[in-house]
């Protein structure tokens, strides 16, 4: 005879089970508690009915070290299992979490779990982006040395992850102010310079000039003033540090194509770089016949017509003008504000050899961030009136065939090339030369990386009055930096004050020599950490290449929309470098993107003065709040969370109030990712996640009451009825399963999972007793919910396992009862529910009223078209909605319903 189980549509495995055992059930009864005593069934092996404050804090207490031990310990990488590697973006450790920190890494942590149940090797790795401006101002403020700043506040922000359950593979834990970590970095800029992308050249900087200081952009307030000693702040020219992004800039923007949908990050990435229609090329400068000690690109938008330049363009504000060159004073003495000034100096392309003069120009602004042009007439009107204007010869470059063709001419090697064949000629020749021929746009700058300060990677270079500027040996990285006691916030870099360190031998020539002092943009640090975690631990190289070719790229990277751009677009040009390189078989280093949203919350200020008060300070009783001293009407805005605004949550405090699943189900059903989250305003969320917990709780109570009732289970005596709603709960789970799964996989809507998993809850709250006692269906859908709910709060569903798997007499045996639940596998749609029947029979409804149902294909189901017109033809159709105006119509996207709104 064949069993219920596979006549009401159940999977295989859910075969009857029916044991003798009366006397395990005699125990479960008598292990039911009071309800007056609080206690959990992982501790006492007794069940508690109900789910209160008390055993939501000793559930959380007990599994906490539980799931965190469980998996964090991570094996040796094996090659042969998929992979995904889920990545949030590490934090700057200031020392305490926000509710920011808690929403992206609760993100990634739910990722990590649901990804290692459906059987793929995971990790969620931890660091810190450890160097900063902050940690030397505690340094100047508090007396601390920046190293003790940082690991106090690390070690302080570790027990506050731990607090919150989340699951990092720690043992591939990075720190960026480590020498372990930052010898690599400073390899990489090594290998940046061996390849000519790395250059030094004058750029303006903050000037403090009363403490004589450079000043980061973040110390420079609204007014132009410096923070500390208030002084105007100036601009001065000092020689910094460079690295060449340009030359990358067309590879990095024709991959963007190749990526998948990033929410209209591509098209941010996209605006960045620009359009690289263009290049810069390298000339000489020489007065009066002789080659001068300056060198200077120059931006062209036809490369192709080069033998046609006729002159070299500078803006008046241009460094030539203003820093330390050698040429300073002419240009200044030879240029008339106001017109396009003709100079003695000559410029020589390094490319053609033409020699052409330098102009300073009447205009005080070029293109975008355009401060050099190359003048070229036969492409440009604008170029040949300037030309025309100081008397400037050129020649003619270009001509276009009567078919229409452009070609070039009076071009050395490259005439007779159409505009698209010299284009290409020209720049393959100059990169070859190393004198420019990048494809980038004229909006796109090189990185500047020099930062004058202590806290941060030391520039491996070394200055020797002889040699010029020399690299450090491989050999003798890291450059550690030296252990600076005093900081003042005044004067030149702290490092300045490290003679011993400073004061070096040439590795060249061994004389007498001077460290670098500027130290690295810690953009740096953070370009490339996403490789050293796939082998955090290599004394011998940043990361082997074999493990950065099975981890990489990273599957999903989750980070905040401020990072969108900067951040990405430099960790994208190194991924491209190391390609290029050969360290690595993937030029891009991140597959899916997710960018979450803020956590924004109400600020109250002060109409008069602009100050932010606290909520105490605040009378909210009224229609208008109203400061509580003055009655002064306040200024109510959402904002940032903020700890100078007063408008924080402390994530810790919450927990304690109202527990760690409860956080994190509030933060990931509260809103979709990308989108802010108004903490205030989602007054439903929070008692919403606190109810389904506390519904969740009472499913697994019911089952294990009615297994305990004495009454042995069999689905043989269900009823009629009974086994059809048996059928529904199997086609509900299915459903939901399906449902979840793909919100997860593909745009991550954690708030639509709990949705459908809250609706999963509340079709098993319906069930009757003899259903929830003899039905298989309810049994495994209480499973499968249990296992689903899990990645997002592991706590309450790893003891509702616990419970659950001890229940005797169970009518389902494919789970795996004897191990915990975040160790089950993610659950799968029963094949016989894929085995789909031919056509669905679709509710209509007429302005939100039920009028029928008709048979539509399986196929057609979900397509509103097909479903909107099939409806319109049938006999339903024809009766209810021919000759009447359709407004609007709704397919639901989860039951077979559509619903005509039609004018009256």
């Amino acid at each position: 005879m064949q069993s219920v189980c596979q006549r009401v549509g159940t999977c295989s495995s859910c075969l009857k089970r029916q044991l003798n055992g009366f006397l395990g059930l005699i125990k479960w009864q008598r292990r039911l508690v009071p309800a007056c005593v609080r206690t959990i069934y992982s501790e006492t092996g007794k069940w508690e009915k109900s789910y209160g404050l008390e055993t939501r804090k000793r559930v959380e207490n007990w599994w906490l070290p539980r799931i965190k031990d469980q998996f964090c310990k991570i094996s040796e990488t094996d090659k042969s299992r998929p992979k995904f590697y889920v990545l949030s973006m590490f934090p700057y450790p200031s020392g305490k979490l926000h509710m920011g920190h808690v929403r992206v890494y609760t993100i990634s942590d739910a990722v990590a779990r649901f990804q290692k149940m459906r059987g793929m090797q995971v990790i969620n790795p931890m660091g810190w982006d450890a160097f900063g401006l902050p940690a030397e101002n505690a340094a100047v403020e508090h007396g601390l040395h920046p190293a003790s700043w940082t690991q106090s506040n690390i070690q302080h922000m570790r027990e506050q992850f731990d607090a919150l359950g989340l699951s990092f593979t720690w043992e591939r834990e990075i720190t960026t102010c480590l020498p372990e970590y930052y010898k690599w970095t400073q390899y990489l800029f090594l290998k940046l310079f061996e390849a000519g992308i790395v250059y030094q050249k004058e750029a303006l900087v903050n000037w403090d000039p009363v403490d004589q200081t450079v000043l980061a952009n973040e110390q420079v307030d609204d007014n132009g003033c410096s923070w500390r000693s208030g002084a105007k702040v100036e601009q001065k020219y000092l020689k910094q540090w460079f690295i060449k992004t340009t030359s990358y800039a067309k590879a990095m923007f024709d991959a963007l194509s190749d990526l998948p949908e990033w929410y209209g990050i591509k098209e941010m990435q996209a605006n960045w770089i620009g359009d690289c229609v263009g290049c810069s090329l390298d000339f000489l400068l020489k007065v009066n016949g002789k080659v001068t000690e300056e060198k200077l690109a120059a931006y062209t938008y036809t490369p192709e017509a080069i033998y046609g330049a006729s002159h070299l363009c500078i803006l008046p504000t241009h460094s030539l003008l203003h820093g330390n060159s050698s040429l300073k004073e002419i240009f200044q003495r030879e240029f008339i504000p106001g017109k396009d000034s003709l100079t003695s100096v000559t410029a020589v392309n390094l490319l053609t050899n033409q020699e052409i003069p330098v102009v300073i120009s009447a205009k005080n602004n070029f293109e975008n961030f355009l401060d050099t042009k190359i003048g070229i007439p036969s492409t440009s009107a604008e170029d040949a009136a300037v030309a025309k204007n100081l008397g400037i010869p050129f020649t003619k470059v270009t001509e276009t065939l009567p078919n229409g063709l452009e070609k070039v001419i009076n071009s050395g090697e490259i005439t007779g090339m159409t505009r698209q064949e010299a284009l290409k000629a020209i720049t393959e020749q100059a990169k070859n030369k190393g004198i420019g021929g990048h494809l980038t746009s004229d909006k796109l700058r090189d990185w500047l990386i020099s930062r004058q300060r202590y806290w941060g990677t030391p520039i491996p270079i070394i200055h020797c009055s002889t040699c010029g500027i020399v690299p450090v040996p491989f050999e003798d990285l890291p450059v550690v930096l030296p252990n600076v006691t005093t900081f003042t916030g005044k004067g030149a870099s702290p490092l300045e004050t490290a003679s011993e360190w400073v004061n070096c031998s040439c590795p060249r020539c061994k004389a007498a020599a001077r460290r670098e002092i500027d130290t690295m943009d810690t953009f740096v640090d953070s370009a490339w950490y996403y490789l050293r975690y796939t082998d955090p631990h290599n004394r011998d190289r940043p990361f082997n290449n074999d493990l950065a070719d099975y981890w990489m790229p990273v599957d999903l990277y989750i980070g905040g929309k401020e990072h969108a751009v900067m951040h990405l677009f430099f960790a994208r040009f190194f991924s491209h470098f190391c390609h290029d390189l050969k360290m690595t078989k993937h030029k891009e280093p991140f597959h899916k993107l997710l960018v979450q949203g803020l956590i924004k919350n109400q600020t109250f200020r002060l109409t008069t003065t602009g100050q932010c008060l606290k909520r105490e300070e605040v009378d909210l009783t009224g229609t208008e709040p109203v400061h509580v001293k003055t009655g002064e009407k306040l200024q109510v805005a959402w904002e940032k969370m903020s700890k100078s605004k007063h408008n924080g949550i402390d994530p810790g405090e919450f927990v304690k109030e109202y527990g760690i699943d409860t956080l994190r189900l509030y933060i990931l059903f509260a809103a979709p990712p990308e989108q802010d989250i108004l903490w205030d305003a989602k007054t439903d969320a929070m008692p919403g996640v606190q109810r389904w917990q506390t519904r969740l709780w009472t499913l697994a109570t019911k089952l294990i009451e009615a297994r305990t009732s004495g009454t042995m289970p069999n689905p043989e005596l269900l009823n009629k009825k009974e086994k059809a709603e048996a059928r529904k709960i199997w086609e509900q789970k299915n459903l939901v399963i399906s449902e979840v799964t793909e919100y997860f996989i593909k745009d991550h809507l954690f708030n639509a999972a709990i949705s459908r998993l809250m609706g999963l809850t509340n079709v098993l709250h319906q069930a009757s007793r003899p259903l929830i006692l003899h039905s298989a269906e309810f049994e495994d859908a209480l499973a499968t919910l249990c296992i689903m709910v899990a990645p997002m709060a592991p706590h309450i569903a790893s003891e509702m396992w616990k419970g659950l798997a001890h229940v005797q007499n169970k009518l389902c045996t494919h789970h795996r009862w004897d191990v915990d639940v975040l160790h089950q596998s993610w659950p799968e749609v029963d094949p016989e529910y894929l085995q789909l029947p031919d056509v669905v029979e679709m509710s209509v409804l007429i302005n939100n009223k039920a009028c029928g149902k008709v048979f539509v294909p399986q196929q057609a189901a979900r397509n509103f078209e097909e479903v909107h017109e099939l409806v319109l033809q049938s006999e339903l159709g024809v009766k209810h909605l021919q000759g009447r105006t359709i407004k609007k119509a709704f397919l639901s996207p989860r039951t077979a319903l559509i619903n005509f709104l039609v004018q009256e």
